[in-house]
């Protein structure tokens, strides 16, 4: 066995493959980029080199350091995790060369499936069963719109060389895919080095399932079962599970024996997964096979009780499949809920920022968590937002699901904004327990996953003020005397009582509270609305009770703000004290930039006149364009940034005047 590898990737995937590396008795060598100096994957390792600046492009994707890294360190081979260099057939070309052993396939495989043109011509040789559309290598647009029109609405653009939902486009009608062509190929172009695209038909209720495969070196292959990876937001996947609801055994079977002839067709080595539509009507299609480990492979490890980076470096280094296809067992169900800093709310916008308070679920035999961040860490601009995975097992759905839901509940994460509350909403909702799983999923039942807030506003912050006193009660104990009357939160004095007076601020409203401290509860008027609350704080847990009800909640406080968590929802607040600014100087009709990121392309000049909804500049922030457009029919006044510039969220990008202004 290896006595020493380098993993070339960063965050949980890099923790991840340490762990086993090391529990194998494997040394290991980290990579990182100036913006991950102090990362977990770094402090993990055995040893780490600093690879250059935090863009991936001088830091990640750079090749040739991580080869001059192996020599220097004398790391035998590269585990390349997902995403970066991967899938990059020139970077395993290059460790062959230099006599360093890639932990994946052979460089001939992943070509033969890094264009998905080209590995759908394979496929059809090998009897797996295609999506109709078109997959030439003439890249014409005008050749396009016509194969698009032979295709039918709505088709799918996905990107040649892509994944993880990176340059592809939905298109409803032909008059959008002009402008869906190009931002595809842009994108794509960024993300790949490869602006090519190819055309499928959009099956409008598909299934998403998965086959893990593995092949050794003989060229024997199997199949660790499937995964459901439906539910998907933007093409990315949200909720994967193994195995898949529903699926009848004979469709498991077939798609199982079609994966491994998928991947014994191009002398795969190492683990892989084909990917499959499966209908309505039962019958399923190639989508693509991705020479890689997976994101979701955790639910595969859980139900089959393999771990699979085991099985990659055992196969890496020569050894035969550690199982044969009827030795293989599944047991149980187990979920994976992607935990990222993104707005739900905003259209799943990425967020970025300082984790500044990190709450996990207790991890056991029903609850792992894999992560490469902790409490402090940045999420920052330059790699995908993705705060840890959320993984569950028990020995059923059902099961499963109720253990996802709590967990989901412990999750609690303070300083930028999460999708964790939407996940707890997905996991909870009827049709996704009753096995109502298709890839529109959640457009389909966007009302149930988006519920409003039905939360108390005058008793959350009856609470949040009872936290804040017996805070500075246990401020008080640890500075002096507890028991001294000034020590108390009346503003003492004799033979007189005294209300409190306290302003907390939620949203855009202001609250005025009055607070009253007895000997064993505080008195609280919230809004004319009267509380009376006992409260007892340790570390960020109150144990409170108002009017008469008993709860557990936590609370989290940075400078003025106060963020409480309970039962998987968050409640906000702020402390008010006085400020002076310049007051809200944003003009109507002014557009700013919804996170941080930068710039790719400007698509209007000043003076010129825009209808509204026309796409005026586009912003790529973790990997993903988002277009800024048109609110109103109007005049372009000002562009604040040109192309290749980073933007501040919040930061205004362009300035139209209406027509009625003009």
């Amino acid at each position: 066995m290896f006595n020493k590898i380098l993993i070339a990737n960063r965050g949980e995937i890099a923790c991840r493959v340490i762990q086993t590396a090391h529990r194998m008795g494997i040394k290991c060598v980290a990579v990182y980029s100036e913006a991950d100096r102090n990362a977990r994957h770094v402090a993990m390792a055995d040893e780490a080199f600093l690879l250059g600046p935090a863009p991936s492009s001088e830091s990640y994707l750079r090749a040739d350091k991580i080869i001059e890294i192996c020599k220097q360190s004398g790391a035998q081979a590269v585990h390349p995790g997902y995403g970066f260099l991967s899938e990059n057939t020139g970077f395993a070309e290059a460790l062959e060369a230099n006599g360093i052993t890639f932990i994946g396939p052979p460089s001939s495989a992943i070509a033969a499936m890094g264009s998905k043109s080209a590995a759908k011509e394979i496929m059809s040789h090998a009897s797996v069963p295609l999506v109709p559309g078109y997959h030439g290598d003439d890249q014409d647009p005008a050749l396009l719109r016509v194969e698009a029109e032979k295709c039918g609405f709505p088709l799918l653009l996905k990107a040649v060389a892509g994944g993880g939902g990176k340059g592809m486009r939905v298109v409803e009608q032909m008059s959008e895919f002009d402008e869906a062509l190009t931002s595809a190929c842009r994108e794509a172009k960024n993300a790949f080095g490869n602006p090519d695209m190819l055309i499928e038909k959009y099956l409008t209720q598909p299934r998403h399932v998965e086959i893990q495969v593995f092949c050794d070196q003989d060229g024997n292959g199997v199949y660790l079962a499937e995964r459901d990876c439906s539910v998907q937001r933007r093409h990315q996947k949200v909720i994967e599970e193994a195995p898949a609801p529903g699926l009848p055994d004979e469709i498991r079977v077939a798609m199982g024996e079609a994966a491994v002839r998928a991947a014994q067709a191009i002398d795969y080595v190492g683990a892989g997964t084909v990917e499959f539509l499966y209908d309505v009507d039962g019958s399923f299609y190639f989508m693509e096979m991705n020479t890689r480990l997976q994101v979701e492979h955790p639910v595969t490890e859980l139900i089959t009780g393999q771990d699979l980076v085991e099985w990659q470096l055992r196969i890496a280094h020569g050894e035969g499949l550690p199982l044969q296809q009827d030795q293989i067992r599944i047991s149980g169900h187990a979920l994976e809920a992607r935990i990222y800093a993104e707005d739900p709310d905003n259209d799943f916008l990425p967020a970025t920022g300082t984790l500044r308070y990190l709450r996990t679920p207790e991890e056991n035999a029903h609850v792992r968590v894999d992560t490469g961040v902790v409490e402090g860490d940045e999420v920052s601009v330059y790699y995908d937002p993705m705060i840890a995975k959320l993984i569950v097992w028990d020995d059923n759905r059902d099961r499963a699901i109720a253990r996802m839901v709590t967990a989901l509940e412990d999750y609690r994460i303070g300083g930028l904004k999460t999708n964790t509350r939407f996940l707890r909403h997905l996991a909870n909702a009827q049709p996704f327990k009753d096995e109502d799983l298709d890839t529109g999923f959640i457009e389909k039942h966007r009302e149930l996953l988006f519920p409003a807030n039905n939360i108390d506003t005058q008793r959350n912050l009856a609470i949040t003020a009872a936290y804040l006193l017996e805070s500075q009660k246990a401020a008080a104990f640890v500075a002096g005397d507890p028991y001294s009357p000034f020590s108390r939160q009346n503003s003492w004095r004799m033979n007189s009582q005294y209300a409190r007076p306290m302003t907390l601020i939620h949203g855009d409203d202001s609250h005025d509270l009055r607070i009253l401290e007895q000997q064993d509860h505080y008195q609280i008027s919230v809004d004319g609305a009267d509380y009376q609350v006992s409260a007892s704080l340790n570390d960020d847990a109150l144990q409170v009770m108002i009017n008469g009800h008993r709860l557990t909640v936590h609370l989290f406080q940075h400078n003025d703000s106060i963020t409480l968590f309970h039962e998987g929802e968050q409640f906000s607040c702020e402390l008010h004290c006085e400020r002076f600014d310049g007051g809200d100087e944003s003009s109507e009709g002014s557009l700013t930039a919804p996170m941080n990121g930068a710039m790719v392309a400007v698509l209007v000049e000043a003076g010129q006149k825009v209808a509204a909804g026309e796409t005026l500049v586009v912003m790529e922030a973790m990997k993903m364009e988002h277009s800024i457009k048109a609110p109103c029919d109007g005049t372009v006044s000002d562009i604040y940034f040109a192309e290749g510039d980073l933007v501040s969220e919040g930061a205004q990008l362009i300035a139209v005047t209406p027509d009625e202004e003009a």
